[in-house]
């Protein structure tokens, strides 16, 4: 054997040596192929990801407080996250409404406007006999309505 074929033949071996270590260095469990989900068309595993569950809306539920006789009751209805609103929203204007519950809001149309009550403190309705309360809800600057708590 020829000194260029032992060299050959050791760098052979090293090569060898050196694959076969990369491989048992990157080699580790098995991924996990089991699926909870339906296979595709196109062969990939479609996941089953089971929706957030929402939040309940809050509990707007009774009478609510304005000021100049400005007033809003607020009653559940048969359907979840609906209720029958009842106000009157200045000296000379009263009516019932349907709300709908989105997040933390009632949403509902009064004279063709669609119209939010929003959760806020008294300083944010804008209305000095109110300022200073925490438990609110507002519709614009200027009409708002709060609670003490006792008119649940």
């Amino acid at each position: 054997m020829t000194s260029n074929e032992t060299v050959k033949e050791t760098f052979m071996k090293a090569l060898t040596l050196l694959a076969a270590a990369a491989l048992t260095a990157c080699s580790g469990p098995a991924p996990d192929t089991s699926s909870d989900g339906n296979m595709t068309s196109a062969g990939s595993v479609e996941r089953k990801v089971a929706a957030p569950k929402p939040k309940p809306a809050p509990d707007y539920t009774g009478r609510w407080i304005g000021v100049e006789g400005m007033v809003l009751d607020i009653a559940p209805t048969a359907t979840a996250g609906h209720y029958a609103l009842t106000m009157q929203w200045d000296l000379d204007n009263k009516g019932k409404f349907d709300g709908i519950a989105t997040g933390d809001t009632i949403a509902f149309d009064r004279g063709g406007i669609r119209e939010t009550l929003r959760p806020t403190n008294g300083d944010a309705t804008g209305l000095k006999y109110l300022a200073g309360k925490t438990d609110c809800l507002t519709v614009k600057p200027g009409e708002g309505y709060c609670r003490d708590g006792l008119s649940r």
